[in-house]
């Protein structure tokens, strides 16, 4: 059941990057104009989609999952200390938390690794 359970929690940390990566891909121009709103370069939209969907999909997978965890924890941090600072607005502020808590499962997983039913357990046993 163990496994399971690290293969369910891998999967529902990774969906809100899935999908939000793919979002800013289908809204890239808007997604690029609230970044420069929020005093953050457009420029640096590519980067963040790869983060979001391609550490996602790691995650999914398990696949350099510990690498993918560890830098999707950093991101968390950061996006919450850039985009959701303004703590006199509720909303902003479950977001801030909600990224802290996000971020503090991603660190956990970077530590305990992604379980027996990921790739990189598969690639361990075929060494």
């Amino acid at each position: 059941m163990k496994d399971f359970t690290v293969l369910a929690g891998r999967l529902l940390l990774a969906l809100i990057f899935i999908i939000s990566g793919w979002g800013k891909i289908k809204g890239y121009a808007g997604s690029q104009q609230y970044m420069e709103s929020m005093g953050v370069s457009g420029a640096l939209l590519p980067l963040v989609i790869f983060v979001e969907l391609g550490g996602g999909l790691a995650i999914a997978f398990g696949l350099l999952t510990r690498l993918a965890a560890a830098g999707l924890a950093v991101f968390c941090l950061l996006a919450a200390v850039i985009f959701h600072n303004d703590f006199s607005n509720q909303m902003q502020f479950i977001s801030f938390m909600k990224n802290l808590a996000i971020a503090g499962g991603f660190f956990v997983l970077s530590i305990h690794g992604p379980g027996a039913l990921s790739l990189d357990a598969w690639r361990q046993r075929q060494t």
